[in-house]
């Protein structure tokens, strides 16, 4: 397409992957949000606005505009340089899906002004290639609750719960964590008890959000896969993992990789929440976005 290929609004949400059990399966869409406007131009050239704008304002080393690239040249298009207004509300480097946003995005872009005439499930397939896992891309691209399986490289996805009205608090240390680091405190396999019991939990989450049933998160939201092996690099988690199932509190996990730290409570509940959390966390200071889910991603032509 050449540069008088029509200008691209896109609103991309947040996402909470795994939701406790549902390791590299489930993610949540959030209602805080990734914006931008790009049209066709001489030169690239990004400018930002919001959540580290500085990162976000730097083309020449923006991970949207470097996907926008790569997928341009895998499928033998011409680039097209790009003028990006942005807004950024999502934390960088905090487990609220800001890469799946962002490797998203430029696919999209690359989608429209490259003319490739990919359906929405081949952009959706080739987000989730470069993202290395569906969860946070499929929820991003989708919205609701999605739960996302890869089989013989095809993404299979149902979503359910985004009308539900329960509240959302994800709570944000000072300090970033990065997904490869979180990754790698994993180990290489797991006991039949522990991945029975992760089965368990994950099958009781998906029927929580589907049937609108608060009373199961508690339960539904335990995990013995990832977050016993992050406790030490993200410190915010045990302190509020006790959470769940007081005080309006329906469950309580680590959102992506964490470091940040997903509440679920009831929406009764919402207006006291900010204080238990920062109580609990023993941090007055601490920051909260409180949101609700959201739908998918917005993407006008």
């Amino acid at each position: 397409m050449t540069a008088t290929a029509s200008p691209l609004h896109l609103r991309l949400p947040a996402t909470s992957a795994n939701l406790g059990p549902g390791f590299d399966a489930l993610g949540l869409a959030m209602a805080f949000y990734l914006t931008i406007d790009a049209v066709a131009a001489d030169d690239f050239h990004i400018e930002a606005r919001g959540r580290n704008a500085d990162l976000c304002g730097d083309a020449g080393n923006s991970l949207i505009l470097t996907t926008y690239a790569s997928v341009l040249g895998a499928n033998g298009r011409p680039v097209t340089p790009l003028h990006l207004d942005l807004d950024n509300q999502i934390p960088l480097g905090m487990g609220c899906g800001s890469s799946a946003a962002a490797l998203l995005t430029g696919v999209l872009l690359a989608d429209h002004f490259g003319d490739i005439g990919w359906t929405d499930q081949q952009i959706l397939e080739e987000a989730c290639r470069r993202e290395g896992h569906p969860d946070n891309v499929a929820a991003c691209f989708l919205g609701g609750m999605t739960a996302s399986s890869e089989v013989e490289g095809h993404v299979v996805t149902a979503t359910c719960g985004k009308n539900l009205a329960w509240s959302f608090f994800v709570a944000l240390p000072s300090a970033s964590l990065a997904t490869e680091k979180a990754r790698a405190l994993l180990p290489p396999s797991y006991s039949r008890a522990d991945a029975v019991a992760n089965v368990q939990n994950t099958a009781l989450l998906v029927s929580a959000f589907a049937l609108d049933r608060g009373d199961l998160l508690r339960t539904a939201m335990q995990d013995r896969i990832h977050q016993p092996y992050r406790m030490e690099a993200c410190p915010l988690l045990p302190r509020l993992l006790p959470l769940a199932g007081s005080r309006g509190v329906l469950g309580v996990a680590l959102s992506g990789a964490g470091p940040s730290v997903l509440v679920i409570a009831e929406s009764g509940a919402a207006d006291a929440l900010p204080g238990i959390i920062r109580a609990a966390a023993g941090d007055p200071g601490l920051e909260i976005i409180q949101t609700t889910i959201a739908g998918g991603a917005f993407v006008q032509r």
